[in-house]
């Protein structure tokens, strides 16, 4: 009788964790890149254009404008944010992508504080809740910080666009110490400058060249 051989090949593992799955090409499209970049740019020209006329530090009219105009910032940031959540730009541990998730949530509370001191009469401005708000916006610029020290390292998006969230989310550490050393006058024009250079720049990056934070 002959011999009969047959083979079975070896079943997969389930007790062993599985790696994350490559980022999907269709995850984001090249034509949302753009229309998210183009939000962020169009958003801080908004804002830039309120802090190289009127400073960060204002009030009466002007300071509603800023803060009104903080929100189109501020929603030029979610789409930041959509873009780097859908790239996994700072990575793909678990980690790296909660990191995007906590920003969302300094966020939202930091442009609610923004939209509420824009329309709200001053009276209710000194509210204690208003207070609590106020403390987000200044959480939400150094988690946006944060991120763009994570996305350099990650090197997920390549090019200019490896560096250039460094450059923008880096607004607050400059702005901040600009006001301090130099005054109102100082911070105006960093500040503004700032915008433009880093912010609405990383947009106009990310409508012109969106395959350098696309999987290759």
């Amino acid at each position: 009788m002959d011999p009969q051989i047959t083979t079975t090949p070896a079943t997969a593992r389930t007790d062993v964790p599985q790696p994350d799955q490559p980022i999907a090409a269709e995850s984001i499209t090249p034509a949302a890149v753009r229309l998210l970049g183009l939000a962020l740019t169009v958003g801080t020209l908004a804002w830039a254009t309120s802090v190289l006329l009127f400073g960060t530090v204002n009030d009466g009219v002007e300071e509603r404008i800023g803060s009104l105009t903080g929100v189109a910032f501020q929603l030029g940031l979610f789409a930041l944010l959509a873009v780097q959540i859908r790239t996994r730009a700072t990575g793909d541990t678990r980690v790296s992508r909660a990191m995007l998730k906590v920003e969302l949530g300094l966020l939202a509370p930091a442009t609610l504080w923004s939209l509420l001191n824009g329309l709200l009469p001053e009276s209710a401005q000194d509210h204690v809740a208003m207070g609590i708000l106020d403390v987000f916006w200044p959480l939400s610029m150094l988690g946006m910080l944060v991120i763009g020290v994570k996305l350099a390292v990650a090197g997920r998006w390549r090019g200019p666009l490896r560096w250039w969230p460094l450059i923008a989310e880096s607004w607050f550490a400059v702005t901040m110490p600009a006001l301090i050393l130099a005054g109102e006058d100082g911070a105006r024009w960093i500040g503004g400058g700032h915008l433009l250079l880093g912010y609405a720049t990383l947009g106009l990056l990310l409508t012109l060249r969106p395959s350098l934070v696309l999987p290759r």
